[in-house]
């Protein structure tokens, strides 16, 4: 991926063997500003990603790990229960620091 001025065949390979190895972001970041050009405007590229991507999922599918958003749903879930409970537990004071500081000042004469 340290060549300059890939083809886009050459971009084509190497976006295929960053995504089998799951380095995509490496793989954009060894782009050269005329070669991210030249992918974005690739109708080929793009075609041939796409294909890359469909078959990389066929391959590895059986060793491909599907996250598991219950344990941070329950944690978001905890942490907006333990808000409530601390707004519940703590009441709201009115804020009286103009009255409070005349008030003092008074007393002080």
């Amino acid at each position: 991926m340290s060549e300059a001025n890939r083809e886009i065949h050459e971009l084509l390979v190497d976006y295929a063997g960053a995504l089998r190895d799951g380095c995509i972001p490496t793989f954009l970041k060894s782009l050269s500003r005329k070669e991210a050009q030249r992918i974005d405007s690739s109708r080929e590229f793009w075609e041939a990603a796409e294909m890359a991507q469909t078959l990389n999922s066929a391959g590895f599918a059986d060793k491909a790990l599907t996250p598991n958003v219950g344990l941070f749903i329950s944690r978001v879930d905890a942490e907006i229960a333990s808000r409530l409970k601390r707004a519940k537990a703590s009441p709201q004071r009115k804020r009286h620091t103009h009255a409070r500081s005349m008030t003092k000042r008074d007393n002080q004469n």
